[in-house]
């Protein structure tokens, strides 16, 4: 096991390995790194890591140290001496009359080197251009050719998509694309519609081939003759990505079906002539090909209702019990109220009792001298649930009923 960093120069760029030297560089952070080409910038990508042997390309160059803040100041100078660079070399190839079209322009960390990317249809004499440069710069001067793909990294841009192109993103090297892809994802093969903003085929092209190739050895292909679960007949179109077929069957060839890829047989795959002595199975076999999709039973909703309460652990039975007594006391409470003006705690025997009448109205008797009520009687109100009745020697009278109760018994004054 060695242990690596990964360290990348250019946003977007290949990932390559370092030796850390026993120093602890995390993600996002600046480093100092030896390269073929001298010092160099870089950001770290993946901090300290233990990978395998194999997996290394020896000798594997080491870290120099961490990007401090007076490494950072030096790049930043470094940009804005590779925009005037940028300028100066346009003006030179105009000058000299080539044919050729600037890109970018890269300092190294010291300063001691540029390096010019272009692109070119063909080949391009630039000796005197190279010569012109290192005169202004005094600076070694490095040419390189590259290709439409190699422009659109680095310039980036947004897709057909619109999202930012993935070679400018993610992608650390190009996957080779062939039109081939179009055709087995059955693709429009109108190059505008193919093609990425550089010209060539898109790279996301590369992305679903595996999905794609894995779906066209399990389906069959276009004029199979196959058995249906309706008959047999001749497939006609190919739905990779549903997995599905049309068939024109024998008996409705004007009328072509669609079935699932599971409820078909195939008899002859690809184009060619009907088996001889071939004979269709009867419908009854026929008929077993269908896929069987199993149908949940309707459900109520107070069902469903109890199900979801059963699962989170709450008793629906118990609140309702519960909610019953509660109402019933609450009822109870409210009767109490209405009934007197005690507490629905206590319950009286008078209100177990039934209730009585009030007791009637007492005339005294015709005479002369009305006699004087006695004291103990006038001084005492009647109590609830006592009947009233007459004094001792006095006829009882009938007693009379009233719609409504009396507010009470008041002394009348005797009669003349």
């Amino acid at each position: 096991m060695t242990e690596i960093i990964g360290v990348r120069f250019k946003s977007g760029g290949k990932q390559y390995y370092f030796d850390p030297k026993g120093q602890q560089v995390e993600p996002g952070q600046g480093v100092i790194i030896e390269t073929s080409r001298g010092l160099e910038y870089g950001e770290c990508a993946q901090g300290n890591t233990m990978v395998e042997d194999e997996a290394v390309v020896q000798p594997l160059r080491s870290l120099v140290r961490i990007a401090t803040q007076k490494d950072l100041d030096t790049v930043a100078k470094n940009r804005e001496k590779e925009k005037k660079a940028f300028t100066i070399c346009q003006d030179k190839i105009a000058a000299h009359g080539l044919d050729m079209k600037l890109v970018e322009v890269e300092y190294n960390f010291e300063g001691s080197k540029i390096l010019f990317f272009f692109t070119s249809e063909g080949r391009v004499d630039f000796r005197a251009l190279v010569k012109d440069l290192a005169g202004v710069f005094h600076a070694r001067i490095e040419l390189r050719q590259i290709g439409v793909r190699d422009e659109a990294k680095m310039l980036g841009g947004l897709g057909i998509c619109g999202r930012p192109f993935c070679c400018a993103g993610f992608l650390d090297e190009f996957q080779p694309v062939s039109i081939k892809m179009a055709k087995t994802q059955n693709l429009s093969l109108n190059p505008t519609k193919i093609s990425g903003t550089c010209g060539r085929l898109m790279c996301c092209l590369k992305y679903e081939q595996e999905a794609y190739e894995d779906a066209v050895r399990r389906m069959p292909k276009n004029e199979s003759f196959v058995e249906t679960p309706e008959g047999v007949g001749t497939i006609s179109q190919v739905n990779l990505l549903k997995e599905t077929v049309q068939v024109r069957l024998e008996d409705q060839p004007e009328t072509p079906k669609c079935f699932h890829n599971c409820e078909i047989c195939v008899v002859r795959n690809g184009k060619g002539k009907r088996p001889e002595g071939y004979v269709a199975p009867p419908p009854e076999e026929l008929a077993k090909l269908r896929k069987v999709t199993p149908v949940e039973e309707p459900r109520s909703l107070a069902g469903s209702l109890d199900a979801a309460l059963t699962g989170l652990g709450m008793a629906e039975p118990a609140a309702e019990e519960s909610g019953g007594e509660a109402g019933a006391g609450r009822r109870r409470r409210s009767r109490s109220r209405r009934g007197s003006g005690k507490p629905s705690g206590e319950a009286p025997a008078a209100e177990q009792q039934p209730k009585q009448p009030a007791p009637p109205r007492q005339r005294p008797p015709k005479s002369d001298k009305p006699p004087k009520p006695a004291p103990q009687q006038q001084a005492a109100p009647p109590q609830q649930g006592e009947q009233g009745g007459a004094p001792a020697g006095e006829k009882k009278r009938p007693r009379r009923r009233y719609h409504r109760k009396p507010k009470g018994d008041k002394p009348q004054k005797p009669e003349a």
